[in-house]
């Protein structure tokens, strides 16, 4: 049987909400912000790299003697690439910036979520920042291993066996091995919070549900290439942390308990009920329950 939690420890658990909550609706919108800046950043950087064809690749092919000592002919591209590094770090450093900042506002949500929610998994509250930091660690590390791969081969004699050596570094491999865990990590995370704070009543459906979906998008990827969807959730969460919903604050966040999200059909009796009040009429009567013996009764006769 479920102990009810005492006035005290709401009270306490509200004040601490309130303190935090400025400082998680910023981070909120500092990982839409930064996330969606680093994309466009990487994007837009790469839009005019030089690019090799079929046909160069062929005429390489070719060529007499032993193919891999041929000159790579992602020479050029690598070679942008080392011109444009200071710019191409830099965009890494703001997209490891949003993992972090996405990190801080799950775990916030996730806290909020167990103090309502007492059944909630202790250790989701400890995976949105284990998997930020994981993945931001990765982010910096997967771009620095190819600046360091990029800088030898361009040093070296730029054949197609060196510029393959580029992607199976030790240092990218570990980046790609750390970055897997914390994906998982973060997707787990925001489906876990979503559909809890769905339950607590802290998140509407919509947004619990758009969550989910981002927690999915994290691991398969589809659709634009930019992060839109993840950065939208991440401003509508950043707007009921400050309590500036449109619709009026989900009642969970300001009773400390869990408020579940009415149903569509709940809904539609309040506004029922209230239409009738203000005209003045009693509120439409409630159907009776119909037994399950005389259900299937009906449905017999029916067939």
């Amino acid at each position: 049987m479920a102990v009810e939690d005492s006035s005290t420890d709401v009270e306490s658990r509200l004040a601490w909400e309130a303190k935090q909550r400025a400082p998680a609706a910023l981070a909120a919108a500092l990982a839409a912000l930064l996330t969606f800046a680093g994309a466009v950043w990487g994007s837009v950087l790469f839009t005019d790299v030089p690019r090799s064809g079929l046909v160069e690749a062929l005429d390489l092919a070719a060529q007499p003697g032993a193919v891999g000592e041929q000159e790579s002919l992602r020479a050029a591209t690598y070679a942008f690439y080392d011109e444009n590094k200071a710019s191409v770090l830099l965009s890494s450093v703001v997209r490891a910036l949003g993992l972090l900042a996405l990190g801080w506002a799950i775990t916030y949500l996730a806290v909020a979520v167990r103090g309502r929610r007492p059944e909630f998994p202790k250790l989701a509250l400890y995976l949105p920042a284990i998997g930020a930091v994981l993945s931001a660690v990765a982010t910096m590390l997967s771009t620095v291993a190819t600046m360091l791969s990029v800088s030898d081969f361009l040093a070296g004699a730029r054949t197609l066996d060196d510029a393959d050596a580029i992607n199976s570094s030790g240092l990218l491999l570990t980046a790609q091995f750390i970055n897997l865990p914390g994906l998982l990590a973060l997707a787990l995370a925001l489906v876990l919070v979503s559909l809890n704070a769905m339950k607590v009543g802290l998140l509407t459906k919509f947004v619990g549900v758009l969550g989910v979906i981002t927690g999915g998008l994290l691991i398969f990827p589809i659709g634009s290439p930019l992060p839109i969807v993840q950065c939208f959730w991440l401003v509508l969460l950043s707007i009921l942390f400050l309590q500036r919903w449109p619709a009026g604050q989900p009642p969970a966040w300001r009773t400390g308990r869990a408020e579940p999200w009415p149903s569509g059909a709940e809904i539609r009796k309040q506004r029922q009920a209230a239409a009738a009040a203000r005209r003045g009429e009693a509120p439409p009567p409630e159907p009776e329950p119909v037994a399950a013996g005389s259900a299937r009764r009906k449905r017999k006769r029916r067939t």
